[in-house]
């Protein structure tokens, strides 16, 4: 088993920013991908970005040049700043834990962009 405690969610200006935090504990394999999706009301959710262990990480379109994603492997925490925030960035943002056998998903927290 693994757990997923999240942080730094909040409301935010636009063109404000924000930084999450998700951090794993548990029966953790070293090789392993942490990330982030996000699910709006109404909507599917979708990948903000993910890091694997060894560093490499991918973002969705929407978030690119704004939004990064780093990790800190000996604390199991993998964060994601935010920059440049619009209102359409505002969801429930979930932290996901990926290994070759299984995938752990934490509980989101919630992101609002708005005046």
């Amino acid at each position: 088993q693994v757990q997923l405690v999240e942080s730094g969610g909040g409301l935010v200006q636009p063109g404000g920013s924000l930084r999450l935090s998700c951090a794993a504990s548990g029966r953790i394999f070293s090789i392993n991908t942490m990330g982030w999706y996000r699910q709006a009301p109404g909507t599917q959710r979708e990948l903000v970005g993910t890091i694997t262990s060894g560093g490499i990480s991918i973002y969705a379109d929407s978030v690119k040049g704004r939004f990064t994603i780093s990790r800190d492997n000996s604390k199991n925490t993998v964060y994601l700043q935010m920059n440049s925030l619009k209102p359409e960035d505002t969801a429930v943002y979930h932290c996901q834990y990926r290994s070759e056998r299984w995938t752990y998903w934490g509980q989101g927290t919630q992101v609002t962009v708005s005046q």
